[in-house]
């Protein structure tokens, strides 16, 4: 019998227990619904369908170790004890993801309690992505090569003096291949290299875990709140959860200049900066200094952690732009877990309706900087922009 493909309870990005956390203190009987998102057209082979259905099968068996609870409690103090004893006794349930394949299309959709079901995205992502190098007999440059690539852009980040995150989780080759790249930029990063998205992977190297919400807490909020409100009260309930600390606001669920529209002097003071995740990152380093000059704050005092589809080339010209401007960051996912000498996949996993406590099934979207990112059914894309006066 084989190993299965997850091994930790751990292995999934950071931002999803800690909203996990959120969800559990505020929402504890919202429901949520997700779709996988084929965003390259990549074609299945016969059998996909039955192979990850069985790794996520496996999953059920996955339990936070006392190891593992004893390091977020040391390395997380921000989340409370009680979200950790619950952790210690959750469990997947794969009865709540469907999966189907109709020749070489594949479908998978999550269904449940939003604190249950927001675990699955990544871990399924990165399933997916494994099993297709694998199923489609996909090979790789060999470890040395893979692990040389690695040193050279982090020995050119490091050179370049900036700091560096690794996010790529979703959409890695494998998971040996992630570990080796997170154990390569520990080796060779010195202090530009600041941790990773993965937890388990931040345990085992002794590097910091890094994330804190993604765009489902925005969207759930609309359909709790409304659009309008959305962005304020997402805000605001992150601020009463985590009182100062996971201070990195995520900017592009409803465009960036409509979340700056309710990013107002008290969040832009108290969250430590902002994460630039579509669209130009010139033009939204444009956007994030000049809103901060408007309220008499400091760009330098403040970061963005740029953290979109980037290459040695574009951190470059980040850089080069964005030097004595503002602070900043990056987040470096498919470019670090999967350069490897395959074409990386652009899949997504989405939050697509909401059902808030005492509330009916509302479906929601994000609309990114970027169009081609939009997510959500056309009639509700077109109301969202309506009811926020985007074009």
């Amino acid at each position: 019998m084989s190993k299965p493909l997850i091994i930790s309870l751990l292995d999934n990005d950071f931002y999803k227990f800690t909203m996990q956390n959120a969800v559990v203190h505020l929402f504890p009987y919202a429901h949520a619904r997700y779709e996988f998102i084929n965003r390259g057209n990549h074609l299945y082979p016969e059998g996909f369908a039955l192979a990850l259905r069985q790794a996520v099968d496996e999953m059920a068996e996955l339990k936070l170790t006392s190891e593992e609870k004893r390091y977020l409690q040391e390395k997380c103090p921000y989340l409370p004890p009680t979200y950790l004893d619950f952790l210690k006794g959750f469990r997947y349930d794969p009865s709540e993801v469907t999966i189907t394949q109709n020749g070489n299309e594949l479908s998978v959709s999550i269904e449940g309690h939003w604190y249950r079901t927001i675990l699955w995205e990544v871990p399924i992502l990165s399933l997916i992505s494994e099993l297709y190098y694998k199923l489609t007999d996909t090979k790789r440059l060999p470890d040395d090569e893979v692990k040389r690539i690695v040193r050279d852009k982090i020995e050119h980040y490091k050179n370049t003096g900036i700091k560096i995150a690794e996010f790529g989780t979703r959409r890695r080759f494998s998971y040996p291949v992630h570990k080796m790249v997170v154990e390569t930029l520990k080796e060779y990063g010195g202090s530009s290299f600041t941790g990773t998205s993965n937890v388990s992977l931040a345990m085992q190297s002794g590097v910091k875990p890094i994330g804190t919400h993604a765009h489902e807490w925005f969207m759930f909020h609309a359909a709790r709140y409304g659009f309008k409100m959305s962005n304020t009260l997402a805000l605001e309930n992150w601020v009463e959860v985590y009182r100062g600390d996971l201070g990195i606001a995520l900017s592009d669920t409803y465009t960036t200049p409509v979340f700056f529209e309710s990013f107002d002097r008290k969040f832009s003071k108290l969250f430590d900066g902002v994460r630039h995740d579509s669209g130009d990152p010139i033009v939204f380093a444009d956007q994030t200094i000049r809103h901060y000059k408007s309220l008499g704050i400091d760009p330098l005092s403040k970061t963005i952690i740029f953290s979109d589809g980037l290459t040695p080339e574009k951190v470059d010209r980040i850089v080069a732009y964005c030097k004595g401007k503002v602070g900043m960051s990056f987040g470096i996912g498919t470019n670090f877990t999967n350069d490897v000498g395959v074409s990386p996949m652009n899949i997504v996993i989405k939050m697509t309706e909401a059902k808030p406590e005492g509330k009916k099934w509302a479906c929601v979207v994000k609309l990114s900087d970027d169009p081609d990112k939009n997510t959500g059914k056309p009639e509700m894309i077109r109301l969202a922009k309506t009811v926020l006066g985007i074009d």
